[in-house]
């Protein structure tokens, strides 16, 4: 299973229409509870944070990486995208833990080969 926390309707879309497309069990995960609910009910490979959302970004990042994430949330593979012009809070995200972090640009042009690590 992939997630996908995106800020807006056109990253969600874009998204969940391209995995749909490949063949990806693709969900979103909007919030912590959310995020807990799939961690609880399948088994979570990775998860896509858009970082326009910033307060949701931490969030996530923080029941992943933070101090009581557990192994299974350790094993989710995260990666990060946001605004080339938002140094900080890429950087922000590299520091809390995220595994990829990158420019919208590069999300939008890496979309496919990422999710096509995730095909079973």
């Amino acid at each position: 299973m992939v997630l996908y926390s995106a800020a807006d309707l056109v990253w969600a879309t874009k998204i969940k229409s391209l995995a749909d497309d490949m063949g990806v069990a693709c969900r979103p995960a909007r919030n912590e509870k959310m995020l807990r609910d799939r961690l609880a009910d399948s088994d979570v490979r990775m998860i896509m944070i858009d970082l326009d959302a910033p307060d949701q970004a931490a969030q996530i990042l923080d029941v992943l990486r933070g101090e009581s994430a557990g192994e299974r949330e350790r094993a989710v593979k995260i990666i990060a995208w946001g605004p080339h012009v938002e140094i900080d809070a890429l950087d922000r995200a590299r520091n809390q833990g995220a595994d990829e972090v990158m420019t919208r640009g590069a999300f939008s042009n890496a979309l496919g080969p990422i999710l096509a690590r995730f095909q079973d």
